[in-house]
């Protein structure tokens, strides 16, 4: 089996050995699905994982836009089209400095078993641009955004490929492109998800990703007859999934007790209370200030210079910052320190050495295609809503989305269930598979 699976990814590397994001991505999944294959005739065979791993299309396109000064500038933008099998193409776009193929390409392969496991009709796509927004003028990012649309345009659509939001892209900018595309297609329809709801969005989409991430952790507690009532928690970063993460694990009375961005990390013993993260929405959302700021007003708290949450003291921790963010330092020092829950609120946060610490000590480990599937969820609703003509209360989309997390988790059990605990990587791996595999071989070689 092992030579089977090395033999695999090494053809895969083949091809793109310059993309470390996403051969990560592939070497997980692979781990996890080549043995199931093999061990199922319906399957084996067919080269469906090699198929899915593939893109089905990538585009790559310049664009140009004018900042304030009058000076021209050029970005790079993409838009990988993994897989339509279930549906049309969903998934966000992210405009940060770091934005690469590779990364593109992990999201996007991420993103066929994420928007699988939700049983919503929803195929995956990942795109964005090495555009930074910060320290932009509202201005420069309406052009930007005009720019990137006016290209983008050409291959999307409600019934073809549905973009969202993603890091650096919120509802400024899913408005600026929304109205270029309007303007473009002279049409009103749910191009895009995450907008405004006065025009088409849906209530709890922003908060989605992170309350799901914390139902998918109370969902594992309950699972071993644990409570995420009176739990420590740590949360990294202080962005959308972050803030919301807080908020969910607060409203259900757990303390949150750190969270960071890329300057350091805040630590507050006493608890993050409703208050307290208000002030960081409003330091982050409005002010755009670092997290360090938070000691003007809540001097008894810590401020960890340049570093992660991953040393302090926790029950649970909920990495929701970005990719690899936590490695296997971190991980043991989580072990050590009583951790036995970690719900990834991020796209792939914990490294391979990482995830390797936590499924040896058989803690509660939930991968992100899984824990963080709560916003294409609620993306998915918004698509819903938008066919509809039709909006859903803040109660029902919250229901909804409650409901779609507990059948995620039940759907890893059914895959994951060894002896004496729940391999959650194993179980969303293949249960996102399935679905997918079974589209693929009813619609023939395409």
């Amino acid at each position: 089996m092992k030579k089977i699976i090395n033999n695999f990814i090494s053809e895969i590397e083949r091809k793109n050995s310059n993309e470390p994001e996403f051969m990560q991505a592939v070497r997980e999944i692979s781990e996890n699905v080549l043995p199931y294959i093999i061990s199922h005739d319906i399957y084996h065979g067919k080269n469906i994982l090699m198929r899915m791993v593939e893109p089905e299309r990538v585009l790559m396109f310049r664009v140009v836009w004018v900042d304030d000064n009058g000076e021209i500038q050029v970005n790079r933008g993409y838009r990988v089209q993994m897989n339509s099998a279930i549906g049309p193409y969903k998934g966000g776009l992210r405009f940060h400095p770091t934005v690469n193929l590779s990364i593109l390409k992990f999201l996007a392969l991420e993103q066929v078993f994420k928007n699988s496991l939700t049983t919503l009709p929803m195929g995956a796509g990942k795109g964005g641009s090495d555009f930074d927004p910060k320290g932009k003028s509202d201005g420069e990012v309406m052009r930007f955004c005009q720019s990137f649309m006016t290209e983008l345009y050409r291959y999307i659509g409600p019934n073809t490929d549905v973009p969202a939001g993603d890091i650096g892209v919120g509802g400024r900018e899913i408005g600026y492109m929304f109205g270029q595309y309007k303007k473009l297609k002279k049409e009103f329809t749910g191009v895009l998800t995450g907008k405004g709801l006065s025009w088409g969005g849906s209530l709890i989409r922003p908060e989605a990703t992170g309350y799901g991430t914390v139902y998918f952790a109370e969902n594992m507690l309950q699972h071993v007859s644990k409570s995420i009532e009176g739990k420590t928690v740590t949360i990294s970063g202080s962005g959308n999934v972050a803030q919301y993460a807080a908020e969910k694990c607060i409203q259900l009375s757990a303390k949150v007790i750190s969270m960071s961005d890329s300057s350091g990390t805040i630590y507050d013993n006493e608890g993050i209370n409703p208050e307290k993260l208000a002030f960081i929405m409003d330091l982050k959302n409005n002010k755009r200030e670092r997290i360090s700021k938070y000691l003007d007003q809540y001097p008894k708290a810590k401020f960890l210079k340049n570093k992660t949450p991953w040393e302090i003291k926790c029950d649970i921790a909920l990495p929701c910052a970005t990719q690899n963010e936590l490695n296997e330092k971190d991980a043991k020092a989580l072990i050590g320190n009583g951790c036995i829950c970690v719900s990834e609120g991020a796209n792939m946060p914990c490294n391979p050495n990482a995830i390797k610490v936590f499924k040896s000590n058989k803690i509660l480990y939930a991968p992100g295609k899984a824990s963080n599937a709560g916003g294409v969820a609620v993306s998915g609703l918004e698509m819903a809503q938008n066919s509809l003509r039709y909006s859903w209360s803040r109660e029902e989309v919250d229901a909804k989305l409650r409901e779609i997390m507990n059948l995620i988790h039940k759907s890893c059990l059914t895959y994951g269930q060894e002896e004496d605990w729940v391999n959650y990587e194993k179980g969303a791996n293949i249960a996102g598979f399935i679905k997918v595999a079974d589209a693929v071989l009813a619609q023939g070689i395409v």
